[in-house]
C-alpha cells in the first residue's frame, strides 16, 4: 500500500539538540581555558605579588620653633617657597640679646684682667716672703748677739727685749705673707689663665649671651619647602612655639596598610612598584620594602579596641608597611604628603629578614645648621681673652 504525500500537512520543526550541545561545549571550553589561564597566572605570577591601594605618602615634617623669646620683626619665607638649610626664616628683635651680649663681653674682659692681678699677687707674695725671711734672720741674729752681751753689761735687758719683740714681729709678718700666698695660690694654682674658674664662669656667660643673640635669627634646620606658616609679623613668640614647618620632599616614603593575611611572605628589601593618582599609570615608581609595622593601626590608636566583650566579631586588621622610594624619581615626579598610592609588592625573593638585625650605624636624621654657633662662640671667647692679656715687646 503506497502512502501519498499530502502537501497541506506542515513539516515537523528541525531539531536544535545539536546546536545547543555545540554551544555548551564551546562554553565549557572557554571556562576551562579561562581556568587554566588563571591557574597558570596565579602559580607563575599572581602568587608572588601582594598589593593594596590603602597607601599614602608620608614624610618628615620639620617644625620650626624659636629657642628664645622675642618679637617677630621679619619673615623670610612663606608657604610653598623652597628654603635651604641655614637660611633665616624668622628674625626676632635682637636688641635685648645684643645688650646682654655686650655686657657679657665686658664682664669677661674685666674678669681676665682681675685674674691677671691674682697671678701678679702670687708673684709679689713670693717676693714678700723672701723679704720677711731676711728680716727674720736679721732679727734672730740681733737677739743672739744681744743675748751674749747682756751678761757682760754691754747691752741692757731692755734692748734685748726690744730685739726679741722685733724678732716676733718679723716672724708674724713672715707667717702673714705665707698665709696670703697660700690664699692667692688657691685661686690660681695648677691652672692657666683661660682655665681659671672665674674666667671659665665669665666665658660661659658670654657663650650663653652669644647663643641667645644668634638664636634671634631662626634658621631652617633642613632644606625643603615651607608649609603651614602660622607666625605673623609683630607676634611675641616663646620658646617651643610652632611658627611654620619645612618638608623635605626628597625624603618622603609610602606607608601601605596591608591586611595581616598578606604579610606572611613579605620580607625587607623586596621590590615594590607604585602608582599615584596624580600621575596615573604613566609613571611607575620603584621602591623597596623598608620595614614591617610592629603593630596594627588599632593597637596604636588613641582608644584601642576592647575585644573582651560578649559581642565580638573578628575583623581582619591592617599593618602599616613602610616603602622607600627612588630619590631620582622623586626629583622628576615629586609627591606631596597624604597623596594616595597603589602598591604592588613582589614577594618572590624570600632571602630578606622580617625584622632588621643590625642597629643604625649613624643618625637617621641630623642637621648642621646650628653647629657653627658654638664654634664661633668659643672663637670669640678666645679672642676676648687674648686681647686682654699683657702686651709683649
Amino acid at each position: 500500500m503506497t502512502t501519498e504525500h499530502n502537501p497541506s500537512v506542515a513539516a515537523p520543526p528541525p531539531r536544535k539538540t545539536s546546536k545547543r550541545k555545540g554551544a555548551l561545549l564551546l562554553l565549557l571550553a572557554v571556562v576551562l581555558i579561562a581556568g587554566i589561564a588563571w591557574a597558570l597566572y596565579y602559580f607563575l605570577v599572581g602568587r608572588w605579588h601582594e598589593g593594596t591601594d590603602d597607601a599614602y605618602v608620608q614624610g618628615n615634617v620639620v617644625s620650626i620653633t624659636p629657642q628664645a623669646q622675642g618679637t617677630v620683626v621679619s619673615i623670610g619665607a612663606d608657604e610653598g617657597m623652597k628654603v635651604t638649610a641655614g637660611q633665616v626664616l624668622v628674625q626676632l628683635d635682637p636688641n635685648d640679646a645684643r645688650v646682654a651680649y655686650e655686657q657679657a663681653v665686658a664682664n669677661l674682659a674685666n674678669t681676665v684682667r682681675q685674674v691677671r692681678g691674682l697671678y701678679s699677687t702670687v708673684e709679689s707674695g713670693h717676693a714678700d716672703i723672701a723679704t720677711n725671711q731676711v728680716n727674720v734672720q736679721k732679727a734672730r741674729a740681733d737677739v743672739a748677739r744681744r743675748s751674749g752681751l747682756v751678761a757682760t753689761g754691754a747691752v741692757s735687758a731692755e734692748e734685748l727685749a726690744h730685739a726679741r719683740e722685733a724678732l716676733a714681729a718679723a716672724e708674724a709678718a713672715l707667717s702673714s705673707s705665707r698665709g696670703e700666698l697660700s690664699r692667692s695660690n688657691a685661686l690660681v694654682d695648677e691652672t692657666s689663665l683661660p682655665e681659671q674658674p672665674q674666667v671659665q664662669a665669665a666665658a660661659a656667660q658670654l657663650r650663653s649671651a652669644y647663643l641667645n643673640l644668634q638664636r634671634s635669627s631662626i634658621v631652617a634646620p633642613v632644606s625643603g619647602y615651607v608649609a603651614k606658616r602660622s607666625v605673623q609679623l609683630g607676634q611675641r613668640v616663646q620658646p617651643g612655639m610652632p611658627l611654620m614647618t619645612v618638608i623635605p620632599l626628597e625624603q618622603v616614603w609610602v606607608d601601605a596598610n596591608f591586611k595581616e593575611t598578606q604579610l606572611g611572605q613579605m620580607r625587607l628589601g623586596q621590590p615594590v612598584e607604585l602608582t599615584s593618582d596624580v600621575y596615573g599609570s604613566s609613571v611607575t615608581f620603584k621602591g623597596r620594602l623598608a620595614s614591617l609595622g610592629l603593630g596594627t593601626g588599632s593597637a596604636f590608636s588613641l582608644l584601642p579596641a576592647q575585644n573582651a566583650s560578649g559581642n565580638w566579631i573578628k575583623i581582619v586588621q591592617r599593618v602599616p608597611v613602610r616603602i622607600t622610594l627612588d630619590p631620582e624619581q622623586l626629583a622628576q615626579h615629586p609627591l606631596r604628603l597624604g597623596m594616595s598610592m597603589s602598591t604592588d609588592v613582589t614577594i618572590r625573593d624570600q632571602s630578606g629578614p622580617v625584622l632588621p638585625a643590625a642597629v643604625p650605624a649613624k643618625s637617621v636624621l641630623s642637621t648642621q645648621a646650628y653647629a657653627r654657633q658654638l664654634h664661633d662662640a668659643d672663637a670669640l671667647i678666645a679672642k676676648v681673652i687674648r686681647d686682654n692679656l699683657p702686651r709683649r715687646g
